[in-house]
C-alpha cells in the first residue's frame, strides 16, 4: 500500500502483558501462593485516554470491582512508567483541598485509592473518564469524569453534576481538587512547554466547555520534603479566558497551537494561539474559511480520544481538521456533512498558497454500507486523504497547483483494502491514533508500493504523481535513484504527457538540495511541466482563490516567519522565483556566435566562466566514489562547459537575490551540488544503460558494425539529448563524442547525416579525428568522411583536412584557401614581373587564374610578412586543380 503504518504503541502489546504480570505478582503477594490466575475480561475496558507532547501515553481500564484505573506509558523510553511514591492512601489520610463535604455526600467514602502501587491513579467509583492529561513533570493529573446511569440512580436523593473535573496531586501527596462540577462536558490538556530542561514553578491547564468557551488555569506548585510536589495556590487558581462563542477547535500538541472557529454574522473565522514556554501566549492570525458550521453543533479535534461521540453517526458529520509542516504550510481540509452516499466532496484550503481545492468524486459499489467518513492524515509534504474500501488520496501540499503532482487511488485499488477500515486521529509529526483498538501508528510512504505503482500502472498521472512521491521519501539515496533509473532505461518512452528521463532529473535535483533553505520550493523547479489540461480519471476539481489570513502579530520566529514568507509570496511573486535558463540560453548563443566570427569578448570574463565549470566538474568526481564505465568526463568539451559555467554565475546571482541572509559560501556550495547532482543523473542513467547491456571501452573505434545492445544505449542517450536540450541543460563533457561514435556504429550514412544536420548528433573534433583515423579509405568510408568534413564546423574542418591523406582532403583545403583569397581581392593592375615560364600548363583560363593567386600571395607576403600560412601555394592549387578535373572528366 502506498501508505505505511508502522505500529509505536499497542495496548494490547506494550501495556496488557506488564498489567498482567503486576496483577499476578500483587495477587501472589497477598495469597502467598505462585500467583492467581488473571482475569482476562479485566482489561476489556483498556483504552487510551491522551497522548501527550512528550510521548506519555495516558491509558485506562476498569478492574473487576469497577474502579477506574489510570496508567502512563513513555514512547520514548518504551516503558511504562511506575510510581513508587504512589502508595494506598485512606479516606482520612487525604487533604482534600475543598468540596469535601460534596465527596462525602455524593460520591461516598474510599473515592481514592491504590491497588497496584504502580500505576498512576485508581478512581474507586464505576465512573466513565473521558478526558484526562499529565503535566510534563508528571505531579499533577487533571481528569473529567461522567457517574454512570447506574451510579446516578442510586444517588437520586442527593442529586449531583454529570460531568466532575479534578485535579489531583499525584507525587505523592494525592490531595485532590475539584475544578469543575456542571452538568456539562468539560475536556482538559496541560501545556507542555518546548523548554523541559528543569521544572517550571507554574503549570497551564487548559479546561475547554462544553458551553463554548476555553480557560486557561495557572496552578504554582512547590516542592517540598524531597521529592513532595504541592499546590501552592489551591485556594484560588488564576482564570484567563483564552477564546468563546466558538463551534469548533482542535489541539496541536507538538507545537502547542490552539486552533478554533467562532461564528461572526455566520462567518467562519479561523483563529490561532500560539503558547510559548515563558508562560505567554499570542492570537497569531484569521482568517475566513468557507465552510458551513453553523449548523454542526459542538466539535473537538485531539483534545484526547473522544469516546463520547456517537461512532455510528461519525459518518454523517463533518470534518474539519489544520494540518502544518515546517515549511510553513497552513492547509484546512473540510468534509461536509453528507446527505448521501453516491458522491463525495471534500476540500483543502491551502492558505499558505492563496487557493483552495473542492474535490468530488463518486463512489463505487455504493450498496456498501459506509459508516466510518472520511479520514485525513497529515504526511508531512502530503496530505492523505481516504474513505476505507472506496478511494485513496495523497495531496502534495507544498505544490498543489497541478492536480498530476497528487496521487488519486481508486476503490480497485489492492493498497486501499489494505488501510485500516476503522476511524483514525491524526496527530502531530504524522502521528496517527486508532482509538478502537488503541494504536499509535506512525503513517510513512512506502516507497516499494509507490516504486511497485510506478512499474504498474498506466496513466501517466500516476506515474508522475508516484515518481514524486517515491523521490520525497527517498530524498536523492542513491539506492531509490538507482531503482527508478534502472525502470526508466527500460521504460523510457512509457510516458506520453511528459517527458520521463527530464521530469526525473528536474525532480530528483531538486530534492538533492531542498533541505538547505525553507525556500528552496520557491527558487528551483521541482517539475518539468508547468501545465495539465489531462483529467484524473474518477474525480472532478474546482480551484479556487481565498483570503489570506490576517496575520496578528509583528514578530515572527520559527514556523510563523516560515508561513508569513510564503504568505509574503503569494501576494507579490509576480512572476514566479523559479529559476530557468533563459538568461544561460541567450548568453551561451552569443559567446558560441563571437567565437565563430572571432570577436570574444575578455579573455577574464570566459576565463571565470570555464573556472566555474572545472568546479562543477570537481565537486561530482568528489561525489562519485567508485570508477564509471562510460567514457564520460575525459575530455575537453569547450561548450558544454561555457553553459555549465553560465548556469553556475545564473543561479548563484538567482540564489543571492532571494536568499537573504545566507551565507555567500553556503549558496555557492548548494550552487554547484545542485549543477553536480543534475550531471551525476545523466551519467547515472548512462552507466545503468551501459552496464545492463554490458557494453565495453572497444565501442570507442569505429572498426565493428553498431550491435542492438550499441543501439539501445544510442536510443537512450538521444532520449537524455532531448530531455537536457528543451530545458537547456548542460551536459557531462564526453557525451557528444560518445554519442555520435555510436550513431555512426548504428545509422545508416543518410540517417546519419540527418541526425547531424537536425543537431540531434553534434559532432566533436575529438569524434571526428577518431573516425579520420580509424576508418580506411574505402569507397563507403571516403563517402562518410567527405560528408561528415562538409559539416564540420571552418575552423575544425581544416584541422581535420590536414588528418586525412587523400585527394579529396587536397581539394578541400585549396577551395578553402582560394575562397579566404580571394574573399578580400580587388582588382590591382596586372604585376608584369610574375615569372610564366613556371606554369607547365597551356590552359589559359587555369594560368589567369593561377596568376592571380601568386599576385595575391605575392602581395600578402609584402605587406604581412610575419601573418602565418597554411603551407597552401599557388602550385598546390594548381595540382589539385589538375586532378579534380581528371576525376570529373574521368580521365
Amino acid at each position: 500500500m502506498a501508505l505505511r503504518l508502522v505500529a509505536d504503541f499497542d495496548l494490547g502489546k506494550d501495556v496488557l502483558p506488564w498489567l498482567r504480570a503486576q496483577r499476578a505478582a500483587s495477587e501472589a503477594s497477598e495469597t502467598g501462593s505462585g500467583g492467581a490466575d488473571v482475569l482476562e475480561n479485566d482489561y476489556e475496558s483498556l483504552r487510551v485516554l491522551n497522548v501527550e507532547r512528550n510521548g506519555n501515553i495516558i491509558y485506562t481500564y476498569k478492574d473487576d470491582k469497577g474502579n477506574v484505573i489510570f496508567g502512563l506509558y513513555d514512547c520514548q523510553t518504551r516503558q511504562n512508567e511506575d510510581f513508587p511514591g504512589s502508595a494506598y492512601k485512606s479516606e482520612h489520610d487525604l487533604n482534600w483541598l475543598d468540596k469535601r463535604e460534596y465527596f462525602a455526600g455524593n460520591l461516598g467514602h474510599g473515592f481514592f485509592s491504590f491497588p497496584l502501587d504502580l500505576l498512576l491513579y485508581t478512581f474507586e467509583k464505576d465512573l466513565q473518564v473521558f478526558s484526562c492529561s499529565v503535566n510534563s513533570e508528571r505531579t499533577l493529573l487533571a481528569a473529567s469524569l461522567v457517574q454512570s446511569t447506574k451510579e446516578r440512580k442510586r444517588n437520586e436523593l442527593q442529586p449531583g453534576s454529570k460531568c466532575l473535573t479534578l485535579l489531583v496531586e499525584i507525587h505523592p501527596v494525592n490531595n485532590v481538587k475539584v475544578l469543575k462540577a456542571v452538568d456539562s462536558y468539560i475536556w482538559v490538556q496541560f501545556l507542555y512547554p518546548h523548554v523541559e530542561s528543569h521544572p517550571l514553578p507554574e503549570n497551564h491547564l487548559l479546561l475547554i466547555s462544553e458551553e463554548k468557551y476555553i480557560e486557561q488555569l495557572r496552578i504554582h506548585v512547590a516542592q517540598e520534603d524531597g521529592n513532595r510536589v504541592v499546590i501552592k495556590n489551591s485556594g484560588h487558581l488564576p482564570r484567563d479566558r483564552i477564546a468563546e462563542d466558538f463551534v469548533w477547535a482542535q489541539w496541536d500538541m507538538s507545537e502547542q497551537r490552539l486552533y478554533y472557529i467562532d461564528l461572526k454574522k455566520s462567518r467562519s473565522i479561523l483563529k490561532c494561539i500560539q503558547f510559548y514556554a515563558d508562560e505567554s501566549y499570542n492570537l497569531m492570525f484569521e482568517v475566513p474559511l468557507d465552510v458551513s458550521l453553523s449548523n454542526s453543533g459542538f466539535k473537538l479535534v485531539n483534545f484526547g480520544c473522544d469516546y463520547h461521540q456517537d461512532r455510528e453517526k461519525l459518518s454523517k458529520h463533518l470534518t474539519l481538521c489544520v494540518f502544518t509542516n515546517r515549511t510553513g504550510s497552513l492547509c484546512v481540509c473540510y468534509s461536509p456533512k453528507c446527505a448521501s452516499w453516491e458522491q463525495i466532496t471534500y476540500s483543502v484550503f491551502y492558505i499558505h498558497k492563496g487557493h483552495s481545492k473542492t474535490f468530488t468524486t463518486s463512489l463505487e459499489n455504493v450498496g456498501s454500507h459506509v459508516t466510518k467518513g472520511i479520514t485525513f492524515l497529515n504526511l508531512d509534504y502530503y496530505v492523505a486523504v481516504y474513505l476505507p474500501g472506496h478511494f485513496f488520496h495523497l495531496l502534495n501540499v507544498q505544490h498543489p497547483d497541478l492536480i498530476c503532482h497528487s496521487l488519486f487511488l481508486t476503490g480497485n485499488n489492492e493498497m486501499i483494502d489494505m488501510l485500516p477500515h476503522c476511524p483514525l486521529q491524526s496527530l502531530s509529526g504524522s502521528l496517527v491514533l486508532d482509538c478502537c483498538s488503541g494504536k499509535l501508528y506512525r503513517a510513512l510512504l512506502s516507497q516499494s508500493s509507490l516504486l511497485q505503482l510506478l512499474q504498474n500502472t498506466r496513466l501517466d498521472c500516476e506515474k508522475m504523481a508516484a515518481l514524486h512521491c517515491a523521490l520525497y521519501c527517498g530524498q536523492g539515496t542513491r539506492f531509490l535513484e538507482g531503482q527508478i533509473i534502472q525502470w526508466i532505461s527500460e521504460n523510457v518512452s512509457a510516458c506520453h504527457s511528459f517527458d520521463l528521463i527530464q521530469e526525473f532529473i528536474i525532480a530528483s535535483s531538486y530534492w538533492s538540495v531542498y533541505s538547505e533553505t525553507s525556500n528552496m520550493d520557491k527558487l528551483l523547479p521541482h517539475s518539468s511541466v508547468l501545465t495539465w489540461n489531462t483529467e484524473i480519471p474518477g474525480i472532478t476539481l474546482v480551484t479556487e482563490d481565498i483570503a489570506l489570513p490576517f496575520m496578528k502579530v509583528l514578530n515572527f520566529k520559527g514556523y510563523w516567519e516560515k508561513l508569513n514568507s510564503n504568505l509574503e509570496y503569494v501576494k507579490y511573486a509576480k512572476p514566479h522565483f523559479h529559476y530557468n535558463n533563459i538568461v544561460v540560453r541567450r548568453e551561451w548563443h552569443n559567446l558560441i556566435s563571437e567565437e565563430k566570427t572571432g570577436k570574444r569578448r575578455s579573455t577574464a570574463y570566459v576565463r571565470t566562466i570555464l573556472d566555474n565549470a572545472i568546479k562543477v566538474i570537481s565537486n561530482l568526481e568528489a561525489r562519485n566514489l567508485g570508477p564509471r564505465l562510460t567514457p564520460l568526463l575525459q575530455e575537453e568539451d569547450s561548450h558544454q562547459q561555457l553553459l555549465m559555467g553560465l548556469m553556475v554565475s545564473e543561479l548563484k546571482d538567482h540564489f543571492l537575490r532571494h536568499l537573504q541572509g545566507v551565507e555567500k559560501k553556503k549558496i555557492e556550495q548548494m550552487v554547484l551540488d545542485y549543477i553536480s547532482k543534475l550531471l551525476d543523473l545523466i551519467c547515472h542513467i548512462l552507466e545503468t544503460s551501459w552496464r545492463k547491456h554490458n557494453l565495453h571501452s572497444c565501442i570507442l573505434h569505429f572498426n565493428s558494425r553498431g550491435s542492438a545492445a550499441e543501439f539501445a544505449v544510442f536510443h537512450i542517450m538521444t532520449r537524455i539529448l532531448e530531455a537536457t536540450k528543451s530545458l537547456f541543460l548542460p551536459l557531462p563533457p564526453g557525451f557528444h563524442t560518445l554519442h555520435t561514435i555510436l550513431g555512426v556504429h548504428c545509422l545508416p550514412l543518410h540517417n546519419l547525416l540527418h541526425c547531424i544536420d537536425s543537431g540531434v548528433l553534434l559532432l566533436t573534433e575529438t569524434a571526428v579525428v577518431r573516425l579520420m583515423k580509424d576508418l580506411d579509405n574505402t569507397e563507403k568510408n571516403e563517402k562518410l568522411k567527405f560528408s561528415i568534413i562538409l559539416r564540420l564546423p571552418p575552423l575544425i574542418g581544416q584541422k581535420i583536412c590536414r588528418l586525412w591523406d587523400h585527394p579529396m582532403s587536397s581539394n578541400i583545403i585549396s577551395r578553402n584557401h582560394v575562397t579566404r583569397l580571394l574573399q578580400n581581392y580587388k582588382k590591382q593592375p596586372r604585376n608584369s614581373m610574375i615569372d610564366k615560364s613556371s606554369f607547365s600548363v597551356e590552359f589559359l583560363p587555369l594560368n589567369y587564374f593561377i596568376e592571380i593567386l601568386t599576385d595575391i600571395e605575392s602581395s600578402n607576403q609584402a605587406l604581412y610578412p610575419f601573418e602565418g600560412h597554411d603551407n597552401v601555394d599557388a602550385e598546390f592549387v594548381e595540382e589539385a586543380a589538375l586532378k579534380h578535373t581528371t576525376m570529373l572528366l574521368g580521365l
